[in-house]
């Protein structure tokens, strides 16, 4: 989603960095620039404009200006300012007992969805979750409930009722008779000047008593997003907000003016249409992301979630011995989906981002190598270096691939045990170019003399 302001942000920062010293009109107009990139992003204008103000006085500031690296401390004042604009620190869910989390939002914000992968978050952190299916004005509403509550093992509680606060009430008896720890409140959707509806969800509210009230906005609305939770937040009072469909093609507005306008926190961000792409909204990360510096934490995070103990156990006896083989491949190959699209990933990592540019990374083409991976057989995927010519041509005949892809996965499984043996010694490699102090980089010239050095041995023979 973020994509656009990234760049725009990045390019509007870039000279300064570069800059050994600044001065007033170049700071003026890198926030010219970060102005329009802003409000091209259809965040809110008045946050804009605080927004740059802030930047800018901190910017001019002598400390800045008289240090060392002046570029790089107006960056940093822009991240600060990020992150404070989205919320300073994780906002987590209050718990107690027995925990009631009322959904609440606008028609086709995601809030059904939404209710299954909160409940199943919830589940993974420890807790027993349950659904209560209180949305009684979408028909399909309590079957698509029903269906999600099935996919990640939750119980649904519904009812044959017409009124949303008689099945909320018969849901939270029926979760308190099952023992159940927490119950998410899927309400019906609205529009914010419908008062009939309006009336009914303070209904539901009143009866459910909620430890958490959370907003359900679509992220994908933008600076509309702004109004609907301003409207909200006069009828119900919620705690914060739940940003669906951040993984869309809008602008991002909503996730930069939101907390600014509402003074209410971000605490969940969804990812993807699966039921597990639903992350906890970290500030900083984003602000992170949105500036190029890539995402660390997130994606040791999903590498952890992806991983069972067995499997981390398992390479970390690999990397021990320095050996991959086809059959890690696929261990590994596996972890990787489950960790989300490879773009994002990518993008989590510092730097990558200048590395790929405008890259699309084609899942499919992960795809492709399992299917080579599978052609072959156990013992070929145990012990690689029996791939002869003809192995390789029936490999790529089953994987409906060519022999130069095949021979291209062979080499590249090479370079991968090659690196696991450095970093199993204790060498970690550096990027390609760059020397590390444990393993320098061989130089051309070192590598012609090492080739002469063979010559003038195989002539002694």
């Amino acid at each position: 989603m973020f994509d656009t302001l990234s760049d725009k942000l990045q390019g509007a920062l870039g000279d300064l960095r570069k800059k050994g010293t600044l001065d007033e009109e170049s700071i003026s107009r890198a926030m010219r620039e970060i102005r329009l990139a802003l409000l091209e992003a259809d965040v809110n204008f008045t946050v804009v404009r605080d927004f740059v103000a802030r930047v800018r006085e901190k910017a001019l500031g002598e400390d800045i200006l008289k240090s060392l690296t002046p570029g790089q401390q107006v960056v940093k004042v822009v991240h600060d300012e990020l992150t404070q604009l989205m919320g300073e620190g994780e906002s987590g869910l209050a718990f107690g007992k027995f925990t009631v989390i009322l959904l609440a939002g606008l028609q086709g914000s995601g809030k059904t969805t939404t209710a299954a992968k909160l409940a199943l978050h919830l589940r993974k952190e420890g807790r027993k979750p349950g659904l209560i299916a209180a949305d009684l004005q979408r028909p399909a509403a309590i079957d698509q409930l029903e269906q999600l509550g099935k996919q990640i093992q939750v119980p649904v509680f519904r009812t044959d009722t017409t009124d949303a606060v008689e099945a909320t009430r018969s849901g939270l008896a029926r979760a308190r008779e099952e023992g159940l720890d927490t119950v998410i409140v899927d309400t019906a959707g609205r529009l914010q000047i419908d008062e009939e509806l309006m009336d009914e969800l303070a209904r539901v509210r009143d009866e459910a008593k909620p430890t958490n009230v959370l907003l359900v906005l679509d992220a994908m609305t933008g600076q509309e997003a702004v109004n609907v939770a301003e409207a909200f937040h006069e009828r119900i009072a919620f705690d914060g907000v739940v940003l669906s469909k951040l993984d869309g093609d809008a602008r991002g507005g909503a996730a930069l003016s939101v907390k600014a306008i509402t003074g209410k926190p971000i605490k969940f961000a969804s990812t993807g249409e699966k039921v597990d792409a639903l992350e906890v909204f970290h500030p900083d990360r984003m602000a992170s992301r949105i500036l190029g510096m890539g995402d660390v934490l997130t994606l040791i995070e999903r590498a952890e979630a992806a991983a069972d103990a067995e499997e981390s156990a398992d390479f970390e006896q690999q990397l021990a011995k320095g050996q991959f083989t086809f059959d890690d491949f696929l261990k590994a190959y596996k972890m990787l989906r489950r960790m989300g699209p490879l773009q994002g990933i990518l993008k989590m990592i510092p730097g990558m981002k200048e590395q790929i540019g405008d890259v699309e990374v084609d899942d499919s083409q992960l795809g492709r190598v399992e299917a080579i991976v599978l052609s072959m057989t156990p013992q070929e995927r145990r012990s690689p270096i029996v791939i002869d010519g003809k192995r390789r041509l029936r490999v790529a005949r089953g994987s409906g691939t060519t022999v130069e892809q095949v021979n291209q996965l062979l080499e590249a499984r090479k370079q991968m045990e090659k690196m696991m043996k450095q970093m199993g010694r204790g060498k970690m490699p550096g990027l390609p170019g760059l020397p590390t102090q444990q393993a320098p980089a061989p130089s051309l010239s070192a590598g012609r003399k090492s080739g002469v050095k063979r010559k003038k041995k195989r002539a002694k023979r």
